[in-house]
């Protein structure tokens, strides 16, 4: 990619005026599009989905806490596994700083990962987060939701994610669905979203879309690491 050209300030000042264009463009897209996803229909949610947390065993609708409206995010972080994915973790860090604001408008953040609650305990102490997690062990959460998969799916092609059947998945993956909670009790499932639909809750990626390199990587997140694998312990000065 060719170097940006070097100009004067009011050059800069007429290019950066005709960006602000789309800019405002973009936004505006963007503001529909959240209108339309709050308007999608609703699945009632039948199942009595059981799961693992570190107070004991909890419902879904327990996970709304006092909340109406319950984010999940799916963790990969599979059966075995000694550690989480790399990708969720650098996701997981954008988590706890948000979920104080998120419990005051009327949301629950709560990541969900398929392995045994006493399996990934020491890892989300080793990361230092503080934001619910629960497991999904025994149930049928995560396949339900399109995020796990049985090794039959996958060589059959028949694995239904991000809303159609493939065999290009691993056993996790990894995704988001949103819940709401009526003044009866029942639940409703609004949303879900995965791969490049999960973007938009990096925060560090819309910072370092702003920057000149952007986020300068080959491949997708390649650069990122867990927070305490990085060779050296740099933040900013």
């Amino acid at each position: 990619m060719s170097s940006p050209a070097i100009v004067s300030p009011d050059q800069w000042l007429e290019a950066r005026r005709e960006l602000l264009i789309k800019e405002k463009a973009v936004r505006h897209e963007l503001d529909d599009l959240a209108r339309q996803r709050r308007e999608l229909p609703r699945v009632k949610v039948e199942e009595d989905y059981l799961f693992e947390s570190e107070s004991g065993q909890q419902t879904l609708s327990d996970l709304f806490g006092d909340n109406s409206q319950l984010i999940v995010y799916h963790f990969m972080y599979g059966p075995g596994w000694k550690a989480g994915c790399v990708s969720c973790s650098f996701l997981a860090d954008h988590f706890d700083g948000i979920n104080l604001h998120l419990a005051h408008h009327d949301v629950s953040l709560v990541a969900i990962a398929r392995a045994p609650l006493a399996e990934f305990q020491d890892f989300k102490q080793r990361m230092g987060w503080a934001f619910p997690w629960v497991s999904s062990a025994g149930s049928n959460f995560n396949f339900d939701f399109g995020v796990s998969f049985t090794k039959e799916q996958i060589a059959e092609e028949a694995a239904f994610y991000n809303y159609e059947h493939t065999g290009k998945v691993a056993e996790e993956m990894p995704g988001l669905s949103v819940f709401v909670k009526e003044a009866d009790g029942s639940l409703y499932h609004t949303y879900s979203t995965y791969t490049r639909g999960l973007d938009i809750l990096l925060g560090a990626h819309n910072f370092l879309d702003l920057t000149p390199n952007g986020r300068n990587e080959k491949t997708t997140m390649d650069w990122v690491r867990h927070h305490d694998k990085y060779k050296t312990n740099k933040t900013a000065q």
